[in-house]
């Protein structure tokens, strides 16, 4: 903008509209180094009439939450005081050219042992919204998980939406009675094992009691008129959860760190590993309201698990009241979905689109260089080795999870692959490639294959293997996730570190390119990290493999994370330093010691 020089009162004039329009350009904070220490220790915790000794991270449980603003460097100094190996994943944080910080054993790193230290360093440049961080060591996660809010380099007034009277993280997670590296080891010896209560932001709620106290619930107290931004976590295990508030919509503003068209619906259906923005405006009557997480689960003949639901209460503050005391009437419960009906969160993951024309969105591409079809499904493996065991639930034989009919076997190596490969080393030729399609085909989605059966004990057998696929960087790739009823019908939620991915289509039963591609979204698909495979479904996704490393690709499940439901997607370096794997840093973990 140029400026003349005018004399007199004018001058003063002009000078008085510059200083004016200057005020009124919101100043851009300068990025930070955030810094953050966690101690990882043992603390007991009593719910249920037992105290637990649960693994947290500054004595929280939920962790601490980190606040970030777009662009800011983060240093977190991980001091490992609990008895267990250990890692920190940052999930859903890009990791450009920082795959050595993505957290996970043996694969990016050494785990951190008990009574040493590592420090993690990243940045979220060109990512607004809500991530969170989680152990990725057996099922460490249920107690060890935090909120990242990454908020606009403008601040609040830059939002795609009005700004929030306040921001509310709502972590969804799961209260173990057991030791969660105990019960990591059970799932994967077929031994069932399952949560003792659900949580939000680490309150059981009144459902629960103990010796007729009820357990205290998540309060959210409220102001009337107000809107409320809440950044809603599912950090479960074991289910994909419908949230629901009483008498109140939600507006669903982002997913997975990414702005979605403002879309509004009275339940929110999250999956394990998934994070949603949503705006709720408190106009109802001032009173109570049930907050209520209610997990699901697929239908009979699929193994059944008990419904253990949590709720807290959003209770508006009585402004006629002196102090602003809220009421103590009984809160009023909304109607919740059936458990067992999926339908609503076939649609609500439908209803997603990307909001266009955001900075940090990028096209969809439209050329594709490699195209997967990977199909999710049960299997077993022979205990003692081999091929010929007997199945179908035997002691022979352990019930595991599979893509392509192979489960991930966890390397056994001296040094983290991640480390081996940017040596080229010659222990990278154990690793088996995860093929562009599934070594035989059937019908994937036909529900008498998920009891034990005759049909179902021709396609059990499976093998482990450390199963991989190469990229060349740049490369478009196509994926389509391809549910099947193999012994059990599970969605999944399936999550690709180091990358966002565009979700262009899903559907119920067998997937038809023919068919389906048409019903592509090449305008303005959902931009995820973390993507819902429906159950009995398929879910068609696309990205460009352009950030050099090693990059898990997994169900965030637990229980099919732990049994094998596993891959790695390797990024070759390209020919220019920023496309290229740094060194790895002068502090990498060594792994001489495990």
């Amino acid at each position: 903008m140029k400026y003349w020089s005018l004399p007199g009162a004018s001058a003063m004039f002009t000078i008085a509209v510059m200083f004016l329009l200057h005020a009124m350009i919101p100043p851009v904070a300068m990025a930070a180094i955030v810094e953050h220490t966690f101690v990882v220790s043992q603390v007991k915790m009593t719910h249920l009439c037992n105290e637990t000794l649960a693994t947290v991270v500054n004595g929280q449980f939920p962790g601490p939450t980190i606040e970030v603003t777009e662009g800011d460097s983060v240093t977190v100094h991980v001091v490992n005081k609990s008895p267990y190996n250990l890692t920190i994943h940052w999930h859903g944080v890009k990791q450009r050219l920082n795959c050595w910080a993505d957290g996970v054993p043996m694969i990016t790193q050494c785990p951190i042992l008990p009574n040493h230290n590592f420090t993690y360093k990243f940045n979220v440049a060109g990512q607004e919204g809500t991530l969170w961080w989680h152990a990725h060591t057996s099922f460490l996660q249920a107690t060890v998980h935090g909120a990242i809010i990454i908020r606009p380099r403008h601040g609040p007034n830059s939002y795609p939406f009005p700004k929030p009277h306040k921001e509310i993280p709502i972590i969804i997670g799961e209260w173990w009675q057991i030791d969660l590296a105990q019960a990591d080891l059970d799932i994967a010896n077929s031994v069932d094992v399952y949560f003792s209560a659900s949580t939000i932001n680490g309150k059981l709620g009144d459902l629960y009691s103990c010796s007729g106290t009820p357990e205290n619930g998540y309060m959210l107290d409220v102001e009337p008129g107000k809107t409320y931004l809440l950044r809603v976590i599912n950090a479960a295990l074991f289910a994909e959860y419908y949230l629901k508030i009483a008498g109140h919509k939600f507006t669903v503003v982002a997913a997975d760190a990414n702005y979605v068209s403002p879309y509004t619906t009275d339940v929110i259906a999250i999956a394990p590993g998934e994070t949603l923005d949503a705006l709720v405006v408190t106009d109802a009557a001032p009173g109570r309201y049930y907050m209520v997480a209610l997990p699901t689960q697929s239908p009979e003949p699929d193994p059944q698990s008990p419904v253990l639901i949590s709720r807290g209460i959003v209770q508006y503050q009585n402004l006629e009241k002196p102090g602003n005391s809220p009421s103590t009437d009984m809160p009023m419960a909304p109607e919740m979905p059936d458990n067992k009906d999926l339908i609503p969160s076939f649609y609500f993951h439908a209803n997603l689109t990307s909001l266009a024309q955001h900075p940090h969105q990028s096209p969809v591409p439209t050329r594709v260089d490699e195209h997967m079809f990977i199909t999710l499904s049960l299997g077993s493996t022979c205990r003692r080795g081999g091929s010929s065991c007997k199945r179908s639930g035997s002691n022979e034989s352990v019930t595991v999870a599979t893509m392509n009919n192979v489960s991930f076997q966890q390397p056994a190596v001296a040094a983290p692959l991640l480390e081996l490969h940017y040596h080229n080393s010659s222990s990278m030729d154990m690793l088996q490639d995860l093929l562009d399609k599934p070594p035989r085909v059937f019908n994937y989605t036909d529900p008498t294959l998920i009891p034990p059966g005759p049909e179902e004990a021709k396609l059990e057998p499976t093998a482990k293997a450390t199963l991989a696929r190469r990229f060349r960087q740049g490369a478009v790739v196509e994926v389509v996730f391809q549910g099947t009823a193999l012994l059990q019908s599970e969605s999944n939620p399936m999550h690709l570190h180091g990358h966002d991915v565009f979700v262009l289509a899903q559907g119920e039963g067998i997937y038809d390119a023919a068919r389906d591609t048409a019903r592509y979204n090449l305008v303005n698909p959902a931009i995820k990290n973390t993507v819902h495979v429906p159950r009995l479904g398929w879910v068609a996704i696309r990205f460009v493999a352009d950030n050099p490393g090693i990059w898990y690709m997994h169900c965030h499940f637990g229980f099919h994370q732990t049994m094998g439901m596993v891959g790695l997607f390797i990024v070759e370096d390209g020919t220019t330093v920023d496309t290229s794997l740094p060194a790895p840093p002068v502090d990498f973990l060594t792994c001489g010691h495990i």
